[in-house]
């Protein structure tokens, strides 16, 4: 008996290794050809096949298309739907020529419906025609980096032009996920548009995912099933993007599970204890408690900003301490001068 209780514990104790958050091992088994697991915030790639692989995009073709028309504002500005727009092939808001629509209306249209027409119309609402929105693309991918990125058409029916990577998707989403317009859109469930078409997200995840909160599908033929996600958790969001994944939507559950399984709480600062330094060596306390969802060997940077008073008084307000995270700020906390030795 003792030796069957000894093997059991070993086993216990095995298992708890190999499933312990951020071990290789626990890494979950996809059915995705590309895939890519990316925090938001930082930028770091937490997970990644073949990141760097182009390929056709389809409908998340969308997510630039929504972006540039949220950033262009005016979501209340009425548009008359062109003849071009109408009858475009795929999926569909059968706008009729002539019809008037906001904005903001083909907007939803264009990330819950995934309406090709939809897309076209704003995209020659905003940019005066298909071919200058379409060069205002990709004049916005070369001016975020997107090294492997391509756009050939605002909608994303197969195009050799008209190609991505899960890497460049990642980072095209981290930057659509800040305007606030754009989040709100693409995290909306359901709506009704023009007074007469109700539409649902496509995206199964808002329902199945624990904060999920975005963003757009995809599908051709060519291109098989495509997926971009975004999730916030406990203050960390993380995108994933998976590339003709049969099998995506579990396979986003489980890869944005294990990716915030990785992230613990951590304290970085404790309310009346020395934070850093002060140039010429004085010490400053932190005026408030912090504590962080870090990652592991995630080392959060420290930047003293100092206020308007100069007088280094004990305990007086000495200015505040940024904290970031691979270049970018993800809090702020008060500090004060401390006692020098």
């Amino acid at each position: 008996m003792k030796r069957l209780i000894s093997a059991l514990a070993a086993i216990f104790f095995a298992a708890t290794l190999l499933c312990a958050p951020g071990s290789a091992a626990s890494e979950p088994t996809l059915s995705a050809g590309c895939a890519v697991l990316m925090d938001a915030d930082t930028g770091a790639v937490l997970y990644a096949r073949h990141p760097d692989n182009p390929g056709l995009i389809a409908s998340t073709t969308k997510i630039m298309t929504a972006l540039l028309a949220c950033q262009a504002g005016d979501l209340d500005r009425p548009v008359t739907i062109p003849a071009q727009a109408v009858g475009v092939e795929g999926s569909s808001l059968y706008l009729k020529e002539g019809e008037t629509l906001t904005r903001e209306e083909l907007l939803y249209g264009t990330m819950l419906q995934s309406g090709n027409d939809a897309a076209l119309a704003l995209a020659i609402d905003v940019g005066g025609s298909e071919a200058a929105f379409v060069e205002q693309m990709n004049e916005t991918a070369r001016a975020l980096g997107l090294q492997n990125t391509h756009y050939a058409n605002p909608h994303g029916l197969d195009s050799e032009g008209n190609y991505s990577t899960a890497r460049d998707l990642a980072l095209l989403t981290a930057k659509a996920l800040e305007n606030p317009d754009f989040l709100r859109i693409c995290g909306t469930k359901a709506v009704k548009v023009a007074g007469e078409r109700a539409l649902t997200n496509h995206n199964k995840l808002l329902w199945r995912c624990p904060g999920c909160i975005g963003v757009k599908t995809g599908y051709t033929k060519a291109a098989g099933r495509l997926l971009v996600s975004a999730a916030r958790r406990e203050g960390r969001t993380l995108i994933c993007v998976t590339i003709n994944d049969p099998a995506d939507w579990q396979d986003h559950v489980s890869l944005l599970d294990w990716g915030f399984g990785r992230y613990e709480a951590r304290t970085v600062a404790v309310k009346g204890e020395t934070l850093l330094t002060a140039p010429g060596g004085t010490p400053l306390a932190a005026g408030t408690d912090l504590t962080l969802r870090l990652a592991p060997r995630e080392e959060p940077r420290l930047v003293f900003c100092p206020g308007l008073c100069s007088d280094l008084l004990s305990g007086e307000a000495a200015g505040t301490v940024r904290i970031y995270l691979n270049g970018r700020q993800v809090a702020e906390i008060p500090v004060i001068w401390g006692e020098s030795n």
